[in-house]
């Protein structure tokens, strides 16, 4: 079935500016570099905004900040940072709308998802972080008061900016630290609309900063030897720098890193709720999520039965203006991840996998890229070891549970994992031998901010969420 580009968008729109500075010191800011970065909505190319272009000296600026910020938020009473922290909830969640619609503005996720998910889970980290901010002491069991590390240098992806910032500033902010939030460069509009609301909420100067750049902003914060702890959130191969980089300088550091994870359907379970549960694992925001369900395990038996009904379930999906209410699939978010996906896919077929994908009219303009699935594909295969980051499954078969669980953890890989089964005993026996941080029983992509999210191996260390992540952010805990 054909579903043809006809953009029925949301009608609220953000207010946006058409240029932004940096936010340092609790106020607005040019760049010293005087250089600014377009940034542009990846469904029709066309330019939303100018951001400023932060290089080191801007960076050195908001570290200063952010430790004299330091000195006045850790002595504040845990009571009153609480307060601070739950007007930022709340503020989200007041312009939750408008937030959303720039998140899919500039990220190119469809709107459903950004109002439904991002928006009210950001806002739902900050109001369970602001309810522990006077709770440390409990929480943690700890025999001495708890302390805060410092100047938190915080990098944000581009998949979910506004969320995965929530999750690092907000239990930051709890533990009594200051922030400087380096946003993705082709997402920062979230950030930037977050640093308005905490200018609004009336924090303290210098405790929350954000500086927009590229890499090598982010390269410099690493560097910055006023920095205490690093929190990133992206490529394993970035990751691998950034540990390489402060060895020995005696910073904290937290990564969440890429990810292949497994998703494992017996013949017992229930099809068609697996069915849409791989749906959502691998389909949900185009595909770009770290923890995303791209490897299908399916029993040999089911096989034909799950990929027919698969395939009948990603023609019923709708691609398009991600502003539009019924759209399934969004734009991918650059050109340059376009292009990733394209190749990896080549490299599927050229490797002899059969390629299954959804027919749908794409649009003239803008970067999309249909919902698809490989079959015939050998543990081998490029398409079932690196990371494609786009809406693009792979699928294999395993015989026994022995062989699933030897081919789920036969990867660099340990972020997430999902079990598709009837049987209560074999969910937990099967989500006990696989390595990975987060496995989810008859589901998929399920978040809460009371529960750690957090891989193994080469998909990072430590953990993000609950109480777990108020650790990261304390001395001695």
């Amino acid at each position: 079935m054909k579903f043809a580009y006809a953009p029925a968008p949301e009608r609220v729109r953000p207010q946006l500016r058409e240029r932004y500075g940096l936010f340092i010191d609790g106020r607005w800011t040019a760049p010293k570099s005087e250089r600014y970065m377009e940034t542009i909505n990846p469904a029709d190319e066309t330019r939303i905004a100018e951001v400023a272009y932060g290089d080191a000296q801007d960076v050195d600026r908001a570290v200063r900040a952010a430790r004299k910020g330091f000195e006045r938020w850790s002595k504040l009473s845990p009571a009153d940072r609480a307060k601070l922290i739950y007007r930022i909830a709340r503020a989200i969640t007041e312009r939750s709308r408008e937030l959303a619609v720039l998140e899919s503005l500039d990220g190119g996720k469809p709107i459903r998802e950004s109002r439904d998910f991002d928006i009210p889970t950001s806002a739902a980290h900050f109001f369970y972080y602001a309810g522990w901010a006077d709770k440390l002491e409990w929480a943690l069991r700890a025999q001495r008061a708890p302390e805060p590390i410092g100047v938190c240098g915080q990098i944000v992806p581009w998949n979910f900016p506004l969320l995965m910032a929530a999750w690092k500033v907000a239990p930051a902010l709890a533990c009594g630290n200051t922030v400087v939030l380096k946003p993705a460069e082709t997402t920062p509009l979230t950030a930037l609309a977050l640093a308005q609301i905490v200018e609004e909420a009336d924090l303290p100067a210098g405790v929350v900063n954000v500086v927009t750049g590229d890499g090598a902003t982010g390269a410099a914060l690493v560097d910055h030897d006023g920095v205490d702890k690093i929190a990133f959130t992206g490529s394993t191969e970035v990751g691998k720098i950034i540990q390489r980089r402060i060895a020995g300088k005696g910073k904290r550091l937290t990564l969440e890193l890429g990810g292949k994870a497994a998703n494992v359907v017996f013949a017992d379970a229930a099809l068609d709720q697996a069915v849409e549960g791989i749906v959502q694992g691998i389909y949900f925001n185009q595909g770009h999520v770290c923890c995303a369900g791209s490897r299908l395990l399916v029993e040999e038996s089911v096989h034909d039965d799950v990929v027919e009904r698969l395939t009948n379930r990603i023609r019923t999906l709708r691609l398009g203006d991600p502003l539009d209410k019924n759209t399934d699939i969004g734009a991918i978010n650059s050109r340059v991840q376009l292009e990733k996906i394209r190749e990896l896919v080549r490299a599927g077929i050229e490797q002899g996998a059969t390629l299954v994908q959804a027919e749908c009219e794409l649009p003239a303009r803008g970067f999309f890229f249909p919902a698809s699935f490989f079959t015939n594909v050998h543990p081998s295969h490029r398409v079932a070891r690196e990371e494609i980051f786009g809406p693009v499954l792979a699928v294999m078969t395993f015989r026994t549970p022995d062989e699933a669980i030897d081919k789920a953890n036969n990867t660099p890989y340990g972020l997430s994992a999902g079990v598709w089964t009837a049987q209560g005993s074999k969910n937990m026996w099967v989500a006990q031998h696989l390595r990975a941080g987060v496995v989810w029983c008859n589901t998929f992509n399920k978040f809460d901010p009371s529960s750690p999210f957090g891989g193994y191996k080469e998909s990072g260390f430590g953990r993000e969420g609950g109480v777990h992540g108020l650790r990261e952010y304390l001395k001695h805990a």
